[in-house]
């Protein structure tokens, strides 16, 4: 019977003798709750934890795309696409692009993730010259207006080679490095780092009856299973981000569950990154349908996750978000540069 242990991420100032820095970054905790799928669990001190889980947990990530961890990091969404969920067609042409990244990067994006498929629920596919015709060109532009990392956020390994060589360098996987079989060693290749995220089924049915046993460890153990299929494709584990994947193929409890319990994925070893901005959850539980108007909300849950020591916060909002987790780390720890 397998063992989970998601650490108590606490962020006090009064920090115990023997509290442990959780993935070196600013939360730490002294204890942990133990969880198996047929039992109750049962809060046990950090000391208790096995070698191996504490190492995972404690151990500070390694730099992405000379990005480190230390603090939240901000990958701000650009999506060049005529039909996403919250801004389909006012970022689809290069000099609208280019604007939208300058002003995402003057406001705090530390990470550009480009999209050229809409995989919002009931989303078709995108044919592949189509993905590569409104990716390449934008990428290539950026990067000659701006000096920022620019994720590619693709399934395809035909629009991750036209965006590599216009200068993307990192692929985002929204299927998790399963759609496109030749992805990952392409990847390896050629040293790209990596986020693999969880989703049940493929956009145009995701959201058709999703199902858990137990949504945190089914999609852990997932997870788990890609991270190793990624490291034996020569992908080393520290330029592996990981996913939940907040309303890819999950129910509103489902969301809130894994919000819930978002430190558990630290035992993986990898950055994880929280995707929720503006998400239709947001919008059922604040009452706002327009996606655009669900900042406030969007900025409660990006909070929820700094507060776990979520690594990386995928937004629409920078501006309001790196204000919020300003104001939130001078409150709780003092930090106020």
């Amino acid at each position: 019977m397998m063992t989970y242990y998601r650490p108590i991420a606490r962020t006090d100032h009064a920090r115990p003798d023997g509290a442990l820095s959780l993935a070196g970054g600013w939360t730490w905790f002294d204890m942990a709750e133990a969880i198996t799928r047929d039992a109750p669990s049962r809060l046990i001190p950090a000391s208790s934890l096995p070698e191996k889980v504490r190492q995972r947990l404690t151990a500070a990530r390694a730099p992405i795309c000379g990005l480190s961890f230390g603090r939240p990091r901000l990958m701000g969404i650009l999506n060049v696409t005529p039909d996403s969920f919250s801004d389909g067609g006012r970022h689809n042409a290069p000099d609208q692009a280019i604007a939208h990244t300058g002003m995402m990067v003057a406001a705090g994006a530390d990470m550009i993730d480009v999209g050229g498929e809409s995989t919002r629920p009931g989303a078709e596919p995108v044919p592949i010259d189509a993905e590569i015709s409104r990716t390449a060109p934008v990428i290539a532009a950026i990067r000659a207006a701006h000096d920022v990392p620019i994720s590619i956020d693709t399934r395809k390994t035909p629009v991750a080679q036209a965006a590599y060589q216009s200068g993307a360098a990192l692929v985002n996987d929204v299927a998790g490095f399963t759609f496109d079989d030749t992805l990952a060693p392409f990847c390896a290749a050629n040293d790209l780092p990596v986020c693999v995220m969880h989703s049940q089924g493929r956009p145009e049915t995701m959201q058709i009856d999703p199902r858990y046993d137990h949504p945190a460890l089914d999609i852990y153990d997932w997870l788990s299973e890609r991270v190793e299929a990624l490291v034996a494709t020569g992908i080393p584990r520290d330029q592996i981000i990981v996913d939940p994947g907040i309303g890819f193929g999950k129910t509103r409890a489902h969301n809130l569950t894994l919000l819930q319990n978002l430190s558990l994925f630290h035992g993986l070893g990898c950055p994880v990154l929280l995707g929720a901005s503006r998400k239709r959850f947001i919008g059922d539980l604040s009452g706002v349908s327009e996606a655009s108007e669900r900042i406030p909300g969007s900025l409660a849950v990006a909070l929820a996750g700094v507060a776990q020591g979520m690594q990386i916060l995928r937004i629409h909002d920078v501006a309001e978000t790196a204000a919020a987790i300003k104001l939130w780390r001078a409150a709780t720890q003092g930090v106020s540069e």
